[in-house]
């Protein structure tokens, strides 16, 4: 492992996952703390990125210019963020699942499956609490309402929510 992967590894655990969140009246420089650690670990980390508190991420995951990741979200394997995305808190997005096609092996020992990275496109407003699911592309634009479940790919401009997400309309553009 780098160097620099475990002192940005370090930092963000240590400290910065526990300082308060960006828009405190007393921040201690949370944002930057945060988006420094980042740099250290990630693929790619644009500028002026806000990662919010216990957010946790892959080494693997890549962030672009002005855009966030929500308190308490979990991004598991690759997931590629677009320029100008916001993210609400406790958001999940899954890259890989558990292995559930035999009837013979428990589920449990079955493995897990191969990795489908999620990629969200640029200027994309996803709501508190949304799921993400292996292999979705979020199109520019799009917007995912709060607790949706995204099992598909969002088209740009489109609005959706639900469990499953469904599109409800699309915005003018």
């Amino acid at each position: 492992m780098k160097f620099s992967y475990i002192a940005g590894y370090l930092l963000y655990h240590v400290i910065g996952s526990h300082l308060p969140k960006s828009d405190a009246r007393i921040n201690f420089g949370s944002k930057q703390i945060r988006a420094f650690a980042a740099r250290l670990m990630l693929t790619r980390v644009g500028v002026h990125v806000n990662i919010e508190r216990k957010a946790q991420f892959s080494h693997t995951t890549e962030i672009g210019d002005y855009s966030g990741i929500g308190e308490k979200s979990r991004l598991y394997g690759r997931v590629i963020i677009g320029d100008y995305v916001m993210m609400g808190r406790e958001c999940y997005i899954y890259t890989y699942n558990h292995e559930t096609l035999r009837t013979d092996i428990p589920m449990q020992k079955q493995g897990g499956t191969a990795e489908k990275p999620v990629t969200i496109g640029n200027d994309v407003w996803i709501g508190s609490r949304v799921t993400i699911l292996p292999g979705v592309t979020i199109g520019d634009g799009a917007i995912i309402g709060a607790s949706a479940v995204v099992t598909k790919d969002v088209p740009p401009y489109a609005v959706a929510c639900g469990n499953p997400a469904k599109v409800v309309k699309f915005r003018e553009h």
